[in-house]
């Protein structure tokens, strides 16, 4: 898969098959669209592309109006969403920079200059309530006569449901933000990951006893946060039982740097660099800012106590890293 920050260069705007949106997740109604996608490319002889954004056009207007609580949480890094459309089968992804100049695109505009010169399109399939341009002016309606005057066909997807309730994005943040695991692994076709290098932290964790496996959070506004049973993948031939803590660590940093910390039950081995998945499972507090180390500690300690019996009362098989070896 050819990934493009921006639109491609003349050389490479070869006729294409398109879609867009944010793509957050790649839930199953994202799938759904991507499989309808794949197979009217084919049988046109298209390329298939994905146009997506960053950041996130509504994290843009919240941070240009100053209040960022009006962004929507994040629930992939670019680095899982670009993973998650190289799975479906995407040939190419334009990471469009989403800025003043952008969202000041008018309709017509964004329809010559991005849909028609800028990538060529041929075919065009998007969700049913789709709108751009500035102000949200264009619609399905306006995007179908464009396609008429330009040379594109248009096609629209209706809503993919669950259980009767619509598959979006938003009811991912909120079954997140709620722990309800269960109901995010139905939304999106597969349990809730986030993967990364390890990279180096402050060591903190080792020296407490509890050694852990730190993965960089690029966004501010994670879709979950506090103390999670998790299992981690990439670092065996099985997932390893582990408890992790995603957020800002209010006892011993106030950066407000977000950070995943991951510790492996009974596992020392280095690993820094390594790229792993950390699967959550259950939620088992809230993060929270001690009186010191000594209170920190105890409470990591309670955590990992919990989160091992929690893998016992799942017959998981496995409550230490050594089991799954």
């Amino acid at each position: 898969m050819k990934v493009f920050r921006g639109l491609p260069n003349a050389e490479s705007r070869a006729p294409c098959a398109l879609t867009i949106g944010n793509f957050d997740g790649v839930h199953r109604g994202h799938q759904a669209l991507l499989a309808r996608l794949r197979e009217a490319a084919d049988l046109r002889n298209l390329e298939t592309a994905v146009m997506t954004f960053e950041p996130h056009p509504r994290e843009y207007f919240a941070q240009r109006a100053g209040d960022l609580s009006k962004a929507p949480t994040r629930i992939a890094s670019l680095r899982d969403k670009l993973q998650s459309l190289a799975n479906a089968g995407v040939d190419r992804v334009i990471v469009e920079h989403f800025n003043a100049h952008f969202a000041a695109l008018t309709p017509d505009e964004f329809v010559s200059r991005v849909l028609v010169e800028g990538l060529h399109v041929k075919w065009l399939i998007v969700g049913e309530d789709f709108c751009y341009g500035a102000r949200r002016a264009g619609n399905m309606a306006t995007l179908m006569e464009a396609g008429r005057r330009h040379g594109f066909e248009v096609e629209a997807l209706p809503t993919v449901s669950n259980d009767g309730s619509r598959i979006s994005s938003s009811a991912i943040r909120a079954a997140l933000a709620a722990a309800d695991f269960d109901h995010a692994r139905q939304l999106l076709g597969h349990g809730y990951t986030v993967s990364g290098h390890v990279i180096h932290g402050q060591k903190l964790g080792r020296t407490l006893g509890f050694p852990t496996l730190n993965l960089r959070i690029a966004h501010r506004r994670p879709a979950l946060s506090g103390i999670f049973v998790v299992q981690v993948h990439g670092l065996a031939p099985q997932p390893l039982p582990a408890v992790a803590s995603l957020g800002v660590r209010p006892t011993v940093d106030d950066s407000g740097r977000v950070l995943l910390e991951t510790h492996l039950f009974d596992y020392n081995q280095q690993c820094y660099g390594k790229l792993i998945r950390v699967e959550f499972l259950a939620k088992l507090r809230d993060e929270e800012k001690y009186d010191g180390l000594a209170a920190l500690t105890a409470a990591i300690r309670n955590d990992e106590e919990q989160a091992r019996a929690w893998f016992r009362q799942h017959n998981s098989g496995a409550v230490s890293a050594t089991d799954r070896i």
